[in-house]
């Protein structure tokens, strides 16, 4: 059998593209779900790991082998049809939503880093966006595979920087005092499980497209491998920051100390970081759509960018109060069933 190790590489790059955003870029979430509680965050991480490599795998090989062209048939096979139905409904919801959140990260960075209006830096990332888009898969595998690599290597540099300090060692030892500390127990299943549960949306169509199973098995393998190794690089980098809990953007922060003079091509990589994540969304919604209307692609990721402009100017924070509790914990079960569930026959 033919092992095509180009397009293995490529769908880990849209693997590990779909699951960092703002918060994994930025650092905020890696500090918040692992690193605030030391040792144990970083066990908690190789949980985690063995949780992306496996379920990504399986995740995909599964959507293969039932024939699934978006996340509706995954969901309906694993839930059943009419809970499946419900649970369709809450994913659309909740991608919109994430969409929004990245297109207001986005234009945070264009405001805060680079000095222009927020509003310009939406629109460059919409425009850029539907020129993806219009290109299709082929565009969608060209940005993560420019952009995932430059982004492992900042991640890994920012690590030797850090692990070369004299008191590393201390640092990965300590086992900070946390009043929430029972978190840490349940983090690698919670961060998995909301991670895996959105990026099924391009994971499930990028496996139909494919269609060799080995590719995206060993795809779902290095992309969850990678996405290990930029957590652990990034924790071993966030343990040397003093009050790491108090910034939001600690990575910034720790790239500022370590080699200033990269700072702005690092924070051009938040930006790409980000990017990839809409784009993976927008790829995921709109492939679910094309399956209930026959509309041009230009004419469904635009009516998609609109919603998503929108929600996020309304009474936002009220609706992800509500929507992200039940939609982790909808991904908990999510999980659970993608676990216990056979592989299907060939």
């Amino acid at each position: 059998m033919k092992r095509n190790w180009g397009a293995a590489f490529q769908v880990a790059a849209v693997y590990v593209g779909t699951v960092v955003g703002a918060g994994f870029a930025t650092g905020k979430e890696i500090v918040e779900f692992f690193t605030r509680f030391g040792l144990v965050g970083f066990i908690s991480i190789l949980v985690s790991g063995y949780i992306l490599v496996y379920m990504g795998s399986k995740l995909m090989v599964m959507s293969l082998r039932i024939g699934a062209k978006s996340y509706q048939e995954l969901n309906e096979y694993l839930f059943g049809r009419w809970a499946g139905s419900a649970i369709n409904i809450i994913m659309g919801i909740m991608l919109l939503g994430v969409t929004a959140v990245m297109l207001s990260g986005a234009g945070a960075v264009f405001e805060e880093q680079l000095g222009f209006s927020k509003n310009l830096g939406i629109m460059v990332t919409i425009i850029l966006s539907l020129l993806t888009m219009m290109v299709g898969t082929k565009g969608l595998f060209a940005v993560n595979s420019f952009v995932v690599p430059i982004m492992i290597s900042f991640s890994v540099m920012l690590m030797f920087f850090s692990v070369g300090k004299s008191n590393f060692i201390d640092q990965l030892f300590v086992i900070p005092h946390a009043d929430d500390g029972w978190k840490s127990v349940v983090a690698p299943f919670s961060y998995t499980a909301f991670n895996l549960g959105l990026a099924q949306a391009v994971l499930v169509p990028i496996a139909a497209d494919i269609k060799d199973e080995w590719a995206i098995k060993w795809g779902g393998i290095l992309g969850g491998a990678a996405l290990t190794l930029i957590l652990v690089s990034s924790h071993f980098t966030l343990i040397m920051l003093p009050r790491l809990t108090s910034y939001e953007i600690p990575m910034a922060i720790m790239m500022k100390g370590a080699a200033s003079q990269l700072y702005w091509i690092f924070i051009l990589v938040v930006y790409g970081e980000i990017f990839t994540s809409v784009i993976g969304n927008i790829y995921g919604l709109e492939r679910q759509l094309k399956k209930h209307f026959d509309i041009p692609t230009l004419i469904t990721v635009s009516a998609i960018f609109v919603v998503s402009y929108f929600i996020s100017l309304v009474n936002y924070g009220t609706l992800l109060s509500f929507l992200y509790p039940l939609f982790g914990y909808v991904s908990l079960i999510f999980i659970i069933l993608l676990w216990m569930k056979p592989y299907p026959a060939r």
